[in-house]
């Protein structure tokens, strides 16, 4: 037998439900809202969770029935996982299913299961509600970037250079034109 950990042994089919489980890191980020730009279908990422995510736990509040409260909540499966490419990178179900090794702060690998919060990784405390919102809409005003991994570190403004950016400044992409709300 050997002494490789679950997720290296098996094939998604083989883990048992519960091996299936904790391949979830905890990040939540599954359950914020995307929109989609109806002209070029790129998604962009908000920091606009679901209604049923508690954003101090990162954690569903009602995960056995939340399909019967939000509808279009994706239960994420074996069958599925690789079509979901709107899952973020460092998620541990589209890993193994990349055929990739956890992280170092993935609680299977570290033994703690808030190692992903401390390390910036996760939405803890990152988002609003999406029942804040006064339109569905109003979601493009709360575009992220750091939804493939922690924020990277706004550039320092330089004196007498308002104008310019800084060198190796990202430009922000321009917002879609028609998003559409609600969860991919």
């Amino acid at each position: 037998m050997s002494d490789a950990p679950f997720w290296k042994a098996k094939s998604l089919t083989e883990m048992t439900d519960a091996e299936w489980e904790s391949l979830c890191d905890g990040c939540a980020k599954c359950c914020l809202v995307k929109l989609e730009d109806e002209e070029t279908l790129e998604v962009f990422n908000t920091g606009v969770h679901c209604k049923l995510l508690n954003a101090s736990t990162c954690l569903c509040s009602d995960y056995p029935n939340r399909k019967q409260f939000v509808p279009d909540c994706v239960k994420v499966s074996a069958t599925n996982i690789r079509e979901l490419d709107w899952m973020p990178k460092t998620c541990g179900y589209r890993l193994v299913a990349e055929g990739k090794d956890l992280p170092d702060w993935h609680h299977l690998v570290c033994g703690d299961r808030w190692e992903v919060h401390r390390r910036g990784i996760s939405a803890m405390d990152k988002t609003i509600s999406e029942e804040v919102l006064e339109d569905e809409q109003d979601a493009i005003d709360h575009i992220i970037d750091w939804y493939h991994g922690p924020p990277e570190p706004k550039p320092r403004k330089r004196a007498n250079a308002e104008a310019s950016p800084a060198p190796g400044a990202r430009k922000k992409k321009t917002p879609p034109k028609k998003p559409r709300g609600g969860r991919r």
